[in-house]
């Protein structure tokens, strides 16, 4: 039963830039370069035969390549930080890419994504970071603005089941083209 969902890849340039903010956090388990990604739609685990449904579902997505802009950092958590990321800057092309795989995965019979989407791109797990240790990190780091890129393409990633962060594998890609 695969773990899925859908994502945009983080160029080796970009994850370089990103991968320099590590460290200063106390509590952090910092994610892998190779392993960012801005994830577009969580799909979960998920049966076989659901799974080329949604293979072929998304392989209709028609869209332009998207300009991605990273600016900024941020973190999640409601009254104990979980996470810290950098904030990917919205834009309408990204919004609609989302939401138009947001509705083909209803149309499959997946659960709707309950949380707002807000496209970023997860740097740390925060284990034991308290308020405090993530209010000075994101203080001394806050103003991170990465050179924009084009995606090209979107993928579908697989992740075998563990405490997040990674291996994520491309199962599928699909071009981002006129």
């Amino acid at each position: 039963m695969p773990r899925l969902f859908t994502g945009l890849e983080i160029p080796s340039q970009t994850g370089l830039m990103l991968s320099m903010l590590r460290g200063g956090l106390r509590g952090a388990r910092w994610i892998d370069p190779e392993n960012y990604h801005l994830t577009l739609r969580f799909i979960g685990d998920i049966d076989d035969r659901t799974a080329d449904e949604v293979v072929d579902a998304l392989d209709r997505i028609r869209r332009e390549p998207i300009e991605i802009r990273l600016t900024g950092l941020g973190s999640f958590g409601n009254g104990k930080p979980h996470a810290v990321w950098a904030r990917v800057e919205p834009s309408a092309q990204l919004a609609e890419l989302q939401a138009e795989q947001e509705r083909i995965l209803q149309r499959l019979r997946l659960p709707a994504e309950r949380r707002k989407y807000i496209p970023h791109v997860t740097i740390a797990r925060c284990k034991t970071s308290t308020n405090e240790d993530v209010a000075r990190w994101l203080s001394e780091r806050g103003n991170f603005q990465a050179p924009p890129f084009i995606a090209g393409r979107f993928v579908l990633f697989s992740s075998k089941s563990s405490v997040g962060g990674g291996p994520y594998l491309v199962e599928e890609a699909y071009p981002l083209a006129a």
